[in-house]
């Protein structure tokens, strides 16, 4: 769904008083990323008018392009970071990387994320975790980490690669673990089953994900209203909360929840 241009729904972003804008470049994985000329333009117009941290995410992997050319998940970056970017995050490609470092236990710079963040420091790789939730009747149904969740059910959180559309044998948890280890400095949590829904992030996997990783984590998917990043901060402890869809569609302001949080005695940048 069309909701607006991504530089003048930035810039408005930045003006009401967002701490960080991440954009995610769904169509990345249709062909050569290096040379994806409109989305480094928009990232090069966007970081003219606004100056609060930027993030990318899509397509941050070696790759060969139709010239049979190959190209790094390093070179990729790069191009994003000279176009504007002061992070990247990382979907698919770390889910391979945390699964290889699981099976071999061995850090030989070979993974995107090392690569990235030996040259441009930890702080410039955000690993964007996609789980979606597997319910299970009892903890002993497997391996993974099983919480208790609402109604009283209980589930783990599988992770997922390409937008979605592939699981692995790997919890999100697991896959936030591996990552730090392998140099990544921010977790950007998402959940399928709660992203569109404006019922709340998902707490159990948040609250988890804190206990588990050391760097920040960044909560995302399912705010609908001011009181849900309350909720969150919280209950969760999460470094940060995200949202799209209710900004996206004017339903909830910038500055309508950072008067929430603040008035929870919750720490936050005051508007300018």
């Amino acid at each position: 769904r069309n909701l607006g241009k991504p530089v003048e729904l930035a810039k408005r972003y930045s003006d009401e008083g967002a701490d960080e804008v991440t954009f995610l470049n769904i169509t990345s994985f249709r062909g050569d990323v290096v040379q994806d000329a409109p989305m480094l333009k928009v990232l090069e117009l966007t970081s003219e008018k606004v100056f609060v941290p930027l993030c990318i995410g899509g397509g941050i992997r070696d790759y060969t392009d139709v010239k049979g050319d190959k190209h790094s998940a390093l070179e990729v970056a790069s191009a994003y970071f000279r176009s504007g970017a002061d992070k990247v995050s990382i979907g698919s490609d770390a889910v391979f990387a945390a699964e290889k470092f699981r099976a071999d236990g061995v850090k030989d710079g070979s993974s995107c994320i090392e690569a990235i963040s030996n040259v441009y420091g930890r702080q410039a790789v955000v690993i964007s975790v996609d789980p979606k939730r597997v319910y299970v009747d009892s903890k002993d149904a497997t391996p993974h980490t099983v919480l208790d969740v609402e109604d009283g059910k209980m589930c783990w959180w599988q992770c997922t690669v390409k937008g979605g559309r592939e699981v692995r044998d790997l919890d999100a948890f697991e896959l936030a673990e591996a990552c730090e280890a392998l140099g990544a400095g921010e977790i950007l949590l998402n959940c399928i089953d709660k992203d569109g829904q404006n019922a709340g992030y998902d707490l159990a996997l948040i609250g988890q994900m804190k206990k588990r990783v050391s760097i920040p984590v960044i909560a995302s998917s399912g705010a609908g209203n001011a009181q849900h990043f309350v909720q969150v901060l919280q209950a969760t402890n999460a470094d940060a909360a995200l949202a799209a869809g209710i900004f996206h569609r004017k339903e909830v302001g910038i500055a309508e929840v950072k008067a929430t949080v603040s008035a929870a005695g919750i720490p936050c940048r005051p508007l300018e």
